[in-house]
């Protein structure tokens, strides 16, 4: 009995600083007298909290403002330098490595772009574990002030596995690849430093729900578009995994059946029209020339030879890359249609680096085709937008799955975090 009253007082403990770091973190900087009424905590548990928090170091000072007629009240705010975190983005067309401090600015970065089809496992894994030394080392940060790794990947995770996640990431090669030990294995991390893995589009939704275009929103879906195509969805603020955290394969729904090849094996998907990759093989069959270019260098060519440039002149315009650049956006409305019909998002974004730049010149179409292939009555209320955080909300949101954990453990230390997730 009383070790259940323990749990019990150090349960209710962890909620209460869970509720003054979340509101601090997100609407910060607040005064006790705000914090109250924000959280629904008394006034004397918000006093014994931020007090603990302070003791901490995870609270600072952030000046004051006036009051009426009485003493300035304090402002607090999270303290930035308190904690540290990593976010890795292992995308498909390079693996990028960033160092945050707690309010996730950018301290060091590392990337490493990935040759066409070059998802060697035992490489990508290698340049991880150098590219974290090398972050920390350039930042002058002790791998003892982190909260954690958080890790985007292409494909689906498996958390059911006793030696952590496991990845099964079918277009890029990737059969039951066990990542988490994988990395344990390279010493990429002391062990007590916990590591947090999941698919890529899931952390760039989190990532643009916490800070970017989602904000706000209960229901959405935000869309990551690069060499393939997935997505988040969002469902009353909360992420929708499915029966086996598969949920979100937006890239592999039919468009065509019986249609172009698709990495997966499959044919007709939407990833097969959409995808960067997918545009620059569609353009090389008609005459274009991506060349020996990185992607991304050759998707701005496409859409260069594709688009008018700023001043509308359209002298230089390739007909055949406009009529392809019009079909790639007929089709990603389709598929976002498919989105509106399926989950009733209030809100959809579009995002990933080819997103962003497909998105920059034909928003406009994409929404024209999603309404006329969506019902009427949900896709009016629908709004379609470009994601906000740019091309490395990835690794942003890598970072905020270690930091989702913190938050949600009131800033308790590392002993009472998981070993691995």
């Amino acid at each position: 009995m009383r070790d259940r009253e323990k749990r019990t007082v150090r349960d209710l403990r962890r909620t209460n600083r869970s509720a003054v770091l979340r509101k601090l973190y997100f609407d910060g900087p607040l005064s006790r007298q705000e914090l109250a009424p924000a959280t629904g905590l008394s006034s004397g548990s918000i006093s014994n909290v931020v007090a603990e928090l302070t003791a901490d170091g995870l609270l600072e000072e952030a000046g004051s403002v006036g009051s009426d007629g009485g003493r300035p009240r304090t402002l607090l705010r999270v303290a930035r330098r308190s904690a540290y975190l990593i976010g890795v983005d292992v995308g498909e067309t390079r693996v990028r490595v960033e160092l945050f401090d707690l309010a996730l600015t950018e301290l060091a970065r590392a990337e490493r772009p990935l040759a066409a089809r070059g998802y060697d496992v035992d490489r990508i894994v290698g340049f991880i574990r150098d590219a974290v030394a090398d972050v920390l080392r350039e930042a002058d940060v002790a791998p003892e002030s982190l909260l954690g790794v958080g890790v985007g990947v292409p494909g689906i995770v498996d958390r059911s596995s006793p030696g952590g996640a496991v990845v099964h990431g079918q277009t890029v090669g990737w059969d039951a690849v066990p990542i988490e030990s994988l990395l344990r294995d390279a010493a990429a991390l002391p062990p007590e430093v916990p590591l947090f893995i999941d698919n890529g589009a899931k952390t760039l939704g989190q990532a643009e729900m916490w800070f970017g275009a989602g904000r706000g929103a209960r229901h959405a879906v935000i869309a990551l578009i690069g060499s393939g195509v997935g997505a988040c969805i969002i469902t009353d603020g909360v992420l929708y995994g499915g029966a086996h955290s598969s949920a979100g394969e937006w890239g592999h729904t039919t468009m065509q059946v019986r249609g172009r090849a698709c990495r997966c094996g499959a044919r007709g998907c939407l990833e097969a029209y959409a995808s960067a990759e997918a545009v620059l093989e569609r353009w090389a069959e008609i005459g274009g020339d991506p060349g020996d270019a990185d992607e991304e260098t050759a998707l701005a060519a496409f859409l260069a030879s594709a688009a008018p440039d700023d001043e509308g002149d359209r002298g230089a315009v390739d007909e055949k890359a406009a009529a392809l650049l019009e079909e790639t956006a007929e089709y990603l409305g389709a598929g976002i249609a498919d989105l509106v019909n399926l989950f009733n998002p209030e809100r959809i974004i579009i995002s990933g680096w080819a997103g962003l730049m497909l998105g920059r010149h034909s928003l406009p179409a994409v929404r024209r085709a999603a309404g006329a292939y969506a019902l009427r009555h949900p896709v009016e209320r629908t709004t379609i937008e470009l994601g906000r955080l740019g091309p490395d909300a990835v690794t942003v949101g890598a970072a905020t799955l270690p930091l989702a954990d913190f938050l949600s453990r009131g800033g308790r230390g590392r002993e009472s975090a998981p070993a691995a997730r």
